[in-house]
C-alpha cells in the first residue's frame, strides 16, 4: 500500500519525505484543489528522495480550458520535465462534466514518458465506467478520485464501482478526507494499492497584521510529518 502525499509548499514537502510518503503529489494553493506548482519548487522536490508528481492545472474552478490555457499547460508539463520530475497530475472536462478526450489526449501525448495521473476532474463524471474506460485507453497510470463525493469515504459506492470496471488495468486511488480517522473505511474494503492524503494538521495564524492585510488566513493546514508516519504505520500493521 503506497501513500501519497499532496503538499503545497517546501516545508510540507520535506515534512512528507520526513514522515515516509511514498510519492508526492506537488502543487500550490491545496486549499482550492492545488494549483500548477512554481518552478522553483518543482526544482526543489527533484531534488528528493521521493518521486513527485506536479499537478498541471493553472487556476481554480473548473476544468473547461480554454486555448490559452492549454497552451500553458503544455509548457508547464515542460517544466516539470525539465526540472526533472518523473511525472504530472493532469484533467480536464467538457461543459457536461465528461472527460474532454481531445484535450487530454494532446496533454497525455505532450507529456511523453512521464508518468500520469488524471486527477479529480474525474469526480464530475456522469458515466463512471465510460470515464474509467476513457483513462484506460489515454494509457493513465492511475485514477486520483473521491468516487464524486466530499471525501472518499461518502463516495465508496462509486470507488467500488471504478475499481470493478478498472478490473487491475489502471489504480483507482482514493483521495480527499483520507485520515487517520477514515482510512478503516476504505482498506482493507477497497481492493486497493495506494491512497492520496494531505496528512494535515490545523494552523492558526496570529500575526494580526498579516491577517489584516490579507496575506494570511485565520486558519490553514500543513503537511505533518508525524501525521504521515502515523498513517503508513497503521497501513503496514493494517497489511499484517
Amino acid at each position: 500500500m503506497l501513500l501519497e502525499v499532496c503538499v503545497d509548499d517546501i516545508a510540507g514537502l520535506k515534512a512528507a519525505v520526513e514522515g515516509g510518503a511514498d510519492r508526492i503529489e506537488l502543487c500550490s494553493a491545496l486549499p482550492l484543489g492545488g494549483l500548477t506548482p512554481s518552478a522553483g519548487l518543482m526544482a526543489a522536490a527533484a531534488s528528493m528522495p521521493v518521486p513527485a508528481y506536479a499537478i498541471i492545472r493553472p487556476r481554480a474552478g473548473s476544468f473547461i480550458y480554454s486555448a490559452d490555457e492549454f497552451a500553458i499547460m503544455k509548457r508547464d508539463i515542460d517544466t516539470a520535465r525539465d526540472a526533472g520530475l518523473p511525472g504530472v497530475v493532469i484533467g480536464a472536462s467538457l461543459p457536461d462534466g465528461r472527460l474532454d478526450f481531445e484535450t487530454l489526449s494532446a496533454l497525455v501525448a505532450h507529456a511523453g514518458s512521464l508518468g500520469k495521473t488524471l486527477h479529480r476532474a474525474f469526480d464530475l463524471v456522469p458515466d463512471v465506467a465510460e470515464a474509467v474506460e476513457t483513462a484506460v485507453s489515454l494509457r493513465f497510470e492511475r485514477i486520483l478520485t473521491s468516487g464524486g463525493a466530499k471525501t472518499a469515504a461518502e463516495g465508496i459506492a462509486a470507488l467500488e464501482e471504478a475499481i470493478a470496471v478498472a478490473a487491475g488495468r489502471i489504480s483507482i486511488m482514493p483521495g480527499s478526507g483520507v485520515t487517520l480517522a477514515s482510512i478503516d473505511q476504505l482498506w482493507p474494503r477497497l481492493s486497493i494499492t495506494e491512497v492520496h492524503s494531505s496528512c494535515a494538521i490545523a494552523m492558526t495564524e496570529t500575526d494580526e497584521r498579516l491577517l489584516a492585510l490579507g496575506f494570511a488566513t485565520p486558519t490553514a493546514r500543513r503537511t505533518d510529518a508525524a501525521t504521515v508516519q502515523a498513517l503508513k504505520a497503521h497501513l503496514a500493521a493494517a497489511k499484517v
